[in-house]
């Protein structure tokens, strides 16, 4: 398997692009602005406690007030609340909180008024990115994420990650986290810290640690609001989130991008710098590695897949919904059963697929086709479980129901990645799927005639004729790239009566195929 991220480094902005084996999955952008990211610590003031809804808003500078819920203040209210007042005044100089006393925690199932007032400082993290016309989402759990461990202050509390199964490494990371945190800090152990040396986690340790003083510092001379921890940069972030020893390559396009993630994983994994390479060719880097036709076949209204069927995703406010259809490949099957659990089981490995790609979060409603076997249906629900096993972001999937539904939540933390698939209607008004969309279903469903239909004679498509003038037009046209690769010439009959997505593939004498 490869798996490769791809970046493309623009004036304002950068594009990343995971691919595992040339197929996209993840798409990223960080964006050259000074808008709020996850991660952020800021020092804020309580604007207005908000009793009905045990929650706070807090003012963090955006252009809507931030939401505080109770459940999002963490157990260590009390002494962080302490702290900040202790800096703020000058009492306390010392931030490595070895001498630092600890308050009792908060009670988990008190009210918001209780524990704060309107024009209390407070320092909060970002935990979700304004989205719509929601305010950022914040907690005053602060942590402080490393590549291999995260540093949570106001805690002594050791967590390992459940992705890590071994119990004797379990064991082992507890004890060597328990002899290396500094006092008045809880440590979660992240999955990539599975084998890793002392000196590793010590290092990524003292690194967070330097973090957490260098921000405390700016505490005292702080305004309200004013961000005093920034998250690193998207390209740090992901690679020390995403990067794993099964990366085959690291393609950049910027030299100083480059020279940049070239010293940083000369630090987290210097046996793996040679697979970052610089990126010169005059093709634009997401052509060359087929990005931009990836971009608009698979994050349109409709996704094809192989053997002709598809996927329909609708977004709402409330939630997003994804129909499965079979399309075409009902005809290819003995019975009903078994096309369904085919279809299915496909569009099981692409919903997973397309949550990632699109960043699709909230509440997400699958129609899959109706199966009458239990065993059929509990076997598409432990399929989609192992593809979405990879995803990063939490989630949770439930069974399916009577009606054949699967619910999914998965969690948001950002806005949902949102590009623009359709283009002007040439002949009408309104917009339509860009045309690279509408050849791609063409092609597939040529494979399928040929390939799986084991079809031998001549075949016709009639089709639109503003498509026909785009697969025939010049001298290497796309009619002459399928004649190379399928050994077929493909009769193309302009139709005026079709519409511009219509086409119908026929034989000779014009019957369906």
């Amino acid at each position: 398997m490869t798996k490769e991220l791809i970046i493309r480094s623009g004036a304002s902005d950068v594009d990343f692009a995971l691919l595992k084996n040339g197929r996209l999955v993840e798409l990223h952008k960080e964006e050259d602005t000074n808008r709020l990211s996850v991660g952020d610590i800021m020092l804020a003031k309580i604007h207005k406690p908000i009793q009905g809804l045990n929650a706070a808003f807090v003012n963090v500078g955006y252009e809507k007030d931030a939401f505080l819920h109770y459940h999002d203040l963490g157990p260590q209210l009390s002494s962080l609340l302490k702290f900040i007042k202790e800096v703020s005044s000058g009492k306390i100089k010392d931030y490595s909180l070895k001498d630092f006393k600890l308050e009792p925690d908060i009670n988990k199932n008190g009210a918001i008024s209780e524990v704060l007032k309107a024009g209390q400082p407070i320092l909060v993290q970002i935990v979700k990115e304004p989205i719509s016309t929601k305010g950022p989402r914040i907690s005053s759990e602060l942590s402080i994420a490393g590549r291999y461990l995260v540093l949570v202050p106001f805690s002594e509390r050791i967590s390992i990650s459940q992705k890590i199964e071994n119990k004797a490494e379990k064991e082992r990371l507890r004890r060597i986290v328990q002899s290396i945190k500094p006092k008045g800090f809880g440590v979660i152990i992240r999955t990539v810290a599975q084998d890793k040396k002392v000196a590793d986690l010590d290092r990524d340790l003292q690194n967070s640690y330097e973090r957490w003083i260098q921000m405390c510092k700016k505490i005292p001379q702080g305004s309200f609001p004013s961000k005093i921890l920034s998250e690193m940069n998207r390209t740090g972030a992901l690679l020390r989130d995403m990067f794993d020893n099964t990366f085959t390559g690291i393609h950049v396009d910027n030299e100083a991008l480059y020279t940049q993630i070239r010293d940083y994983l000369q630090e987290i994994a210097p046996e793996q710098v040679n697979i970052v390479k610089l990126y010169k060719s005059s093709v634009p880097i997401f052509e060359k590695f087929h990005i931009e036709r990836q971009i608009k076949t698979g994050l349109g209204r409709t996704v094809s897949m192989t053997k002709g069927a598809y996927l329909v995703i609708e977004h709402t406010e409330a939630l997003h919904v994804i129909d499965v259809n079979s399309g075409n490949h009902s005809n290819k099957a003995e019975n009903q059963e078994t096309t369904a659990f085919e279809v299915n089981l496909i569009a099981a490995t692409e919903i997973a697929r397309q949550l990632r790609l699109r960043d699709m979060g909230g509440i997400i409603v699958v129609d899959f086709i109706d199966m009458s076997s239990g065993e059929n249906r509990q076997k598409l629900f432990d399929a989609l479980r192992e593809e979405m096993k990879d995803d990063r972001a939490k989630h949770k999937i439930l069974p399916p129901s009577k009606f054949g539904l699967i619910q999914i939540t998965r969690q948001r933390v950002r806005p949902e990645i949102n590009i623009k698939t359709k283009e002007e209607n040439p002949s009408k008004q309104g917009e339509v799927d860009a045309p690279i969309m509408l050849i791609d279903r063409i092609t597939t469903d040529l494979e399928e005639i040929i390939f799986q239909s084991n079809y031998n004679g001549r075949i016709t498509l009639n089709i639109h004729p503003f498509i026909a003038a785009y697969l025939t037009k010049g001298l290497f046209s796309i009619r002459l790239k399928w004649f190379l690769k399928y050994r077929k010439w493909i009769k193309i009959l302009p139709r005026d009566a079709y519409s511009y997505l219509e086409y119908r593939f026929k034989t000779n004498e014009g019957t369906p195929l």
